[in-house]
């Protein structure tokens, strides 16, 4: 799960992470009262920065300074409401409805931090880079080496040493050090204690007064351990993400849309990436990832069923299912109730392997509706993909 940044903000403030002061807004009075407030407090101008989940704002013209409550108004303004593209949004573009109004700070450099869990190694490992402000991305690509990376044991936490070294690979001044390694370590901390799969900072930056701050901030959460955070759930947007995202959720169904035209119903995740390979091996691009999961049950099958057609640009359905816990003939009646619920007309090819395979091809050929039963993958991925053409 995503968050915006001024929520992201607030979690960090929590657990002493310095972030520029500053407030939400969803009108253009609340930001110039917000603008009003910092500027009276000494700052010598405000950034008004449009929240979505999507980086590159600036580039975009989401983010923009104020030297005046007036100004700060007037970007309001025009950034509520607005379509904001980015290169994470794609053309589509998102509508922004949020603001994070926040004072100014005298930056003298702009660096990198980032926690994320290393799966291959098993543990946290904290990156960081004095290239900060720019695509971490592009950075680790083309000049892997300016990233250092810290790999922390999950039994000792982030150990004092490593957030020193850190903090001179970063060129703090000596000065700064151990403020820094008292940041590193608040930082690691609420990733920690939210469980959350992603912290990035960027920019971190050092002011010219030698003050520390996350001047932007990501948090992304661990979707499987929500269920021990009331409080993180309450900050869910579901006008950010994809309407078919937000529907396969309310039925435990796992769904990710993709940019092609073959729709794809699997069981299991594993199944879910073998079944994405095979179909652009045979030429063809997945529309999405649906794993309906080893328990799925008929009803939740048909709503996967719906939610694949719900997709315009879907020509074509391939159904991979291999029976273990979700028996095959349970599949076969929901996929046959949704097919007569949705009045199908897009070609469905399936490919049935398990617990009552025979049942559930009966199933599938007493329907009267028009399924192509595949015998192997290759045979499905073929045959879905030559349908999807036609």
């Amino acid at each position: 799960m995503k968050i915006h940044e001024y929520q992201a903000k607030g979690i960090l403030r929590k657990y002493g992470v310095a972030v520029p002061r500053g407030s939400m807004a969803t009108t253009r009075e609340e930001a110039e009262a917000a603008a009003k407030e910092i500027l009276g407090s000494g700052a010598t101008g405000v950034v008004v920065k449009a929240q979505i989940h999507a980086g590159g704002r600036g580039k975009g013209g989401g983010v923009k300074i104020a030297k005046s409550v007036e100004e700060a108004g007037e970007l309001a303004s025009k950034m509520l409401g607005m379509k904001l593209v980015t290169h994470q949004t794609g053309p589509e573009g998102r509508i922004v409805h949020r603001l994070l109004v926040e004072e100014t700070l005298p930056i003298e450099k702009e660096l990198y931090l980032g926690i994320l869990v290393d799966r291959g190694e098993g543990k946290p490992v904290f990156m960081a880079s004095a290239a900060g402000g720019m695509d971490i991305e592009q950075v680790a690509a083309e000049r892997p080496e300016a990233i250092l990376k810290q790999y922390i044991d999950p039994g000792m936490g982030l150990e004092a040493f490593q957030a020193r070294k850190i903090a001179f690979a970063l060129g703090l001044k000596p000065a700064q050090i151990n403020s820094a390694v008292q940041f590193l370590t608040s930082l690691y901390r609420a990733f920690l204690d939210s469980d959350a799969s992603l912290v990035e900072i960027n920019p971190f930056i050092s002011c010219t007064d030698g003050r520390l701050f996350a001047l932007d901030a990501k948090l992304t959460f661990d979707d499987n351990a929500l269920f021990r955070h009331a409080d993180l759930r309450e900050l869910r947007d579901i006008s950010e993400e994809d309407p078919l995202e937000v529907e396969a959720s309310k039925f435990s169904l796992n769904y990710i849309k993709l940019d092609g035209n073959v729709g794809c119903m699997v069981n299991g995740a594993g199944l879910a990436m073998a079944t994405m390979d095979i179909i652009k091996y045979a030429g063809g691009m997945p529309a999405n990832f649906l794993d309906v999961g080893g328990s799925a049950n008929a009803e939740q099958v048909a709503h996967a069923f719906e939610i694949l057609l719900s997709d315009k640009s879907v020509r074509a359905v391939l159904i991979n299912i291999f029976g273990g816990i979700l028996r095959v003939d349970m599949l076969a009646t929901g996929v046959v109730d949704a097919a007569r619920k949705t009045n199908i007309q897009l070609p469905v090819i399936l490919r049935l392997e398990g617990t009552n395979v025979q049942e559930g091809k009966k199933i599938l050929q007493e329907s009267g509706l028009n399924f192509v039963v595949a015998e192997t993958m290759k045979d499905a991925a073929d045959k879905v993909v030559a349908a999807a053409r036609a």
